[in-house]
């Protein structure tokens, strides 16, 4: 048939026509009147989804959040479109019906900022799937029912900007323990307000405030764990922090610190900082050089890097102290080190007594290339921390040694 009509008609185009009979794949772009009369999808369900999985990777690399709800809590979720630290990056703050949660990721800050609909419970709880990126937040209503909605959006709700260009948000903490680590420095252990989660990452700070003979006053402290030991490592600890401070008598902040009992308050902020882990990843040579309490951030990166970076084959720490009773949790720090093949710390005293056997002085050329190995085929990453002029120092040797501005971190508060 079609032949025959090839040969009567031979200006028609029997090959088009036939392909506009063709049933193909369905459009999948709704027509824009269509799309009009369908009714938007109700703002939640009452029943959680069989899974709250990431949406597919875009080109946008914005967080953004959903949340669900049953009868008796409230979900709120985070997708960060990337991997997160193991040693958290969450910090939730629920007062008074509100809500703030903010997610550090670099240099970057991604907030949610809430009144929320209804009354709720004080307690919150934060679950992180570090490896896929998703942060959930749960949080209980004081009544069962539905939410029409999550609640008022507030200043800065659904932002994502640079860390500098939030100011930092202070809670108020309880002083539930002090204990001395040597003679003038000790481990201040300060408990979050109930509603507030707060997830340092390793090496950022937080600043102490108080108001002192009508003065604001505000200092940097680093977060320790509770111990040095790995298998206890502190950092996703939900409740409280641990500040390792040394006290000076002349000091502004510090004897105020040390004047405080036990059931006292004190004004917290949340992380600052930037330090970041990512540039570990392929190391396989860590090099940690501290002055006195410099020694702060180097104890919860010593656990993450014995913990979390199979890659790094040697850490090492070279810690400088005047006096041998200077020396940090030198227990603990000689018990990593006799318990772990990929630890090792040398000490370093200024002043030290006849009967001192270890090294001598002051960080010079000829220590740093006794101590600093750099094998082939090794990449090696050191960080520094302590007064200025010794951070500024270290930082200009290790140049000299061969470091570049990518192999070097020097923490500075």
């Amino acid at each position: 048939m079609v032949i025959v009509c090839a040969q009567v008609h031979r200006w028609v185009n029997y090959e088009s026509m036939l392909k506009e009979c063709l049933v193909g794949r369905m459009a999948t772009k709704v027509p824009a009147a269509l799309k009009a009369m369908i009714p938007p999808p109700p703002p939640t369900s009452l029943l959680p989804p069989v899974s709250v999985a990431p949406p597919p990777p875009d080109k946008d690399s914005r967080p953004r959040y959903d949340w669900f709800q049953t009868d008796v809590t409230v979900h709120l979720v985070v997708y960060a479109k990337r991997k997160l630290p193991s040693s958290g990056c969450t910090q939730v703050d629920l007062e008074a019906g509100v809500l703030r949660l903010e997610v550090l990721l670099g240099k970057m800050s991604y907030m949610i900022h809430l009144r929320l609909a209804d009354e709720v419970e004080g307690n919150v709880s934060v679950h992180t799937s570090f490896s896929v990126g998703k942060i959930q937040v749960t949080i209980r209503k004081q009544t069962k029912g539905k939410w029409e909605s999550l609640g008022q959006p507030l200043e800065f709700h659904n932002t994502f900007l640079r860390k500098k260009d939030r100011a930092p948000f202070y809670r108020e903490c309880v002083l539930v323990s002090k204990t001395e680590v040597n003679h003038n420095t000790y481990v201040f252990r300060l408990q979050l307000p109930r509603g507030t989660v707060r997830h340092v990452p390793v090496g950022q700070h937080v600043y102490l405030k108080a108001n002192i003979q009508d003065t604001e006053v505000v200092r940097a402290y680093t977060p320790v764990g509770q111990n040095l030991s790995v298998s206890s490592n502190n950092s996703s600890q939900d409740s409280d922090l641990y500040l390792m401070i040394k006290v000076y008598p002349d000091g502004v902040l510090t004897p105020h610190l040390n004047s405080l009992h036990i059931g006292d308050h004190l004004c917290v902020s949340g992380p600052e900082g930037t330090f970041s882990l990512r540039p570990l990843r392929d190391v396989t040579h860590l090099y940690l050089l501290a002055a006195g309490t410099g020694f702060t951030p180097m104890a919860r990166l010593i656990q993450a890097a014995l913990q979390d970076f199979e890659s790094i084959r040697q850490t090492k720490l070279l810690f400088f102290n005047r006096r041998e009773e200077d020396i940090l949790w030198r227990c603990q720090l000689d018990e990593l080190a006799a318990n772990s093949e990929r630890f090792q710390v040398e000490y370093v005293l200024s002043d030290p007594s006849e009967s001192w056997t270890e090294k001598r002085g002051r960080v010079d050329e000829s220590m740093l290339k006794d101590v600093l190995d750099r094998p082939d085929g090794s990449k090696c990453y050191a960080c520094v921390c302590g007064p200025t002029a010794f951070t500024e120092l270290t930082i200009g040797l290790l140049k000299q040694q061969g470091f570049s501005e990518e192999e070097l971190h020097a923490f500075q508060g």
